[in-house]
C-alpha cells in the first residue's frame, strides 16, 4: 500500500483507492454504526462533503468559503486536528455545513462517494497541491490526502469496514 510522508494510505493513487471503494461496497441499508446517529447512508453522504465543497456549484453556494478572523481561528484550532497524525476521537462535533439529517439513498449516495474518489485519484496529487480548502485555505497535497483519507477511514470504520 502506499503511504505519504504523514504515514496515511495515499489517496491519489489506484491500490489505496480501490481499497477504499472495496470498503465502501461492503455497507449494506443493513450496516449498523459502532457509534454515532448516521444511518449508513447518511454517513456516505457525509463522507462526500469535503469534495462537495470544492467540486459541487450548489455546495459553494450555499456555503461560502470561510475568510478572515473565521479562517484564522478554523487553521489555528481546527486544521491540526483535520489534517494531523491523531485519529479523530469518536463523536467528535461535525462542521455544520457537513451534518446530514435527511434520510438519503444508499446507492446514490455511494455512487457519488465513489466518483469523487475516482476523480481524486485521477487529477493526481499534484493538482491538490496549493489547492484551496474551504475552512483552512492553500492545503499541501499531503494534507488533502490526510483530510480525504482521514475522514473516510474514521467513518468507515464507524460502520465497522
Amino acid at each position: 500500500m502506499t503511504t505519504t510522508a504523514t504515514s496515511f494510505p495515499d489517496i491519489f493513487s489506484r491500490p489505496v483507492v480501490d481499497g477504499l471503494i472495496t470498503r465502501i461496497d461492503r455497507i449494506t441499508p443493513e450496516s449498523r454504526q459502532l457509534w454515532g446517529k448516521m444511518s449508513a447512508a447518511q454517513m456516505l453522504a457525509h463522507c462526500s462533503k469535503p469534495y462537495d465543497a470544492l467540486y459541487d456549484a450548489a455546495y459553494q453556494a450555499k456555503y461560502p468559503p470561510h475568510t478572515g478572523v473565521m479562517r484564522f481561528l478554523l487553521k489555528l484550532f481546527v486544521k491540526p486536528t483535520v489534517v494531523g497524525p491523531k485519529p479523530y476521537k469518536r463523536d467528535t462535533r461535525t462542521a455544520p455545513s457537513y451534518v446530514v439529517t435527511e434520510e438519503r439513498d444508499l446507492r446514490t449516495e455511494r455512487n457519488k462517494l465513489v466518483g469523487y474518489l475516482n476523480t481524486v485519484q485521477t487529477a493526481g496529487r499534484s493538482t491538490y497541491e496549493g489547492k484551496m480548502s474551504y475552512s483552512f485555505g492553500p492545503l499541501t497535497a499531503d494534507e488533502w490526502n490526510v483530510l480525504f483519507y482521514k475522514h473516510l477511514d474514521h467513518h468507515l470504520r464507524q460502520f465497522g469496514v
